[in-house]
């Protein structure tokens, strides 16, 4: 993509509401939760998988996971988290416990009392463990994609800094749609001429008002709360649910380092380094991702 193309995304960021007629012109559904709006797709037959998606991406990033799942005789469920994609821009700290009762109220409202496979990737790992620690009897087995939430995690100078009351919110409204932008595909190694729409689909859910705020949040109240959400992975682990666990060894974003802790905090997980795979692999390598993810499911 152009630098000419990125600057006019740019220009497009927070400047429409996210109204009625809007949504209606998105694909997808829409339901009224407590706790927000919720945008979201199912598709397939079979036993379902609910895919959380992570810290800004919305749900498209499992545009390719969701395909072969379905192919495979599975159902998905895969929504945006409040604050990014087409779900509404609630005023609430954006918590581990918020994605979390945002996930029990919509797979209850959907699939009420169905146990189901559960995916989270990125800061979606922080998110699915919060809801395994409370709800565990929801939950068959999960599959963790480069998760976030390890104690050991060392944040770029960037985050320590919008952690500060004050420069965090100039640095968000000044600079927070640029880098999330120019950097949400910079780990894609393999499927390079799909980077314009990956960059497109972001922008599209950032031209909503509210999507900075959100993320900022999210930053400050889950990203950064490690000591918190690795007690969250501890408790997943005393409650007995199978995990898999897959990790790229140049991940960039949620570096490979945490890995060792990783499995300190969940001895019994099954671990697989991803030689060379950056942080997004489950949309980059999807052939890798699903060599490993479907034998889990499927044993």
């Amino acid at each position: 993509m152009t630098d000419e193309r990125i600057k006019e995304l740019l220009l497009e960021a927070e400047k429409y509401e996210l109204t009625d007629s809007e949504k209606a012109k998105a694909p997808g559904s829409f339901i009224d939760l407590p706790c927000g709006n919720t945008h979201y797709e199912i598709k397939g037959e079979g036993e379902l998988c609910v895919l959380v998606h992570g810290y800004a991406i919305p749900y498209y990033i499992y545009d390719k996971v969701a395909d072969a799942l379905v192919a495979n005789g599975y159902k998905i469920l895969r929504y945006d988290l409040l604050g990014r994609g087409l779900s509404e821009r609630v005023k609430a700290k954006y918590t581990p416990e918020l994605f979390a009762t945002q996930l029990k109220e919509i797979t209850q409202a959907l699939f009420p009392d169905e146990k189901f496979y559960l995916f989270g990737t990125s800061m979606g790992g922080s998110i699915v463990n919060a809801f395994c620690a409370a709800y565990p009897e929801y939950v068959k087995k999960m599959i963790l994609l480069a998760p976030a939430g390890m104690d050991n995690f060392k944040p770029p100078f960037y985050m320590y800094l919008s952690s500060f009351p004050l420069v965090g919110d100039i640095l968000f409204a000044v600079l927070g749609d640029k880098i999330l932008l120019k950097n949400c595909a910079r780990e894609m190694k393999h499927c390079t001429d799909e980077v314009d729409y990956y960059l497109e689909s972001l922008a599209y859910s950032m031209k909503y008002k509210g999507f900075p705020r959100c993320v900022l949040s999210s930053l400050r109240n889950t990203i950064l709360k490690t000591k918190k959400i690795t007690k969250y992975y501890q408790k997943t682990a005393e409650h007995g649910i199978p995990v898999l666990c897959l990790w790229g060894t140049d991940d960039i974003t949620m570096p490979f380092y945490q890995s060792e802790r990783f499995k300190e905090v969940m001895p019994d997980a099954e671990l697989h380094a991803l030689e060379g795979s950056g942080h997004i692999f489950l949309y980059d390598e999807i052939d890798k991702t699903m060599q490993y993810a479907l034998p889990f499911l499927k044993k």
